[in-house]
C-alpha cells in the first residue's frame, strides 16, 4: 500500500483547488507527485506546507515567478537573487505600510472630527468630513 496524501486532500488541507496543484506541478512550483500503483498522484505533507507558502506570498504580492526564485535552491548567485528580491519585497511592503498609517491617521482625524461635532451641535450637526454639496444632496 502507497503512502501519501492525494490530491484532493492536498488541495483540502492547503485550501486550494485540484486544478490550482495540477497547475502548480505544471510550472513546477511544486516538485513532482509521485504515483500510486493505481495511478494517483501522491504528495508528501510538505507539499501542504509549501502550497500555503505559495498562496500566503501571493497574497502579499509575490507573482508565480518570484516565487518560484524563492523556492529554488541553489548556489551563490541563486542566494543572491533571493536575497536581491526579499530585500526588494520587503522595501515595498514597508512602503505599503507607511502609507497605510498615513491614511489610518487622515481617518482618525476625520472621526474625532465628527465625534466632536455630533457632541457640539447633536441634531443638527454637519458632517465634517463629507464636502457640503455631498451633505446637501444626502439630505435632500
Amino acid at each position: 500500500m502507497n503512502k501519501g496524501l492525494q490530491i484532493g486532500e492536498v488541495a483540502k488541507r492547503a485550501g486550494v483547488s485540484i486544478d490550482t496543484l495540477r497547475y502548480y506541478e505544471k510550472v513546477k512550483l511544486l516538485p513532482r507527485a509521485s504515483r500510486s500503483t493505481g495511478g494517483f498522484r501522491l504528495f508528501g505533507a510538505e507539499h501542504v506546507d509549501r502550497v500555503r507558502f505559495i498562496k500566503q506570498a501571493q497574497e502579499l504580492g509575490f507573482s508565480l515567478d518570484e516565487i518560484r526564485d524563492l523556492l529554488a535552491t541553489g548556489g551563490t548567485a541563486e542566494c543572491q537573487k533571493v536575497r536581491d528580491l526579499l530585500k526588494r519585497k520587503l522595501a515595498e511592503m514597508d512602503e505599503l505600510l507607511k502609507s497605510m498609517k498615513d491614511f489610518r491617521k487622515v481617518l482618525a482625524r476625520h472621526l474625532s472630527a465628527c465625534e466632536m461635532e455630533l457632541k457640539k451641535h447633536h441634531s443638527s450637526a454637519c458632517c465634517p468630513v463629507l464636502p457640503l454639496t455631498e451633505v446637501q444632496r444626502l439630505i435632500k
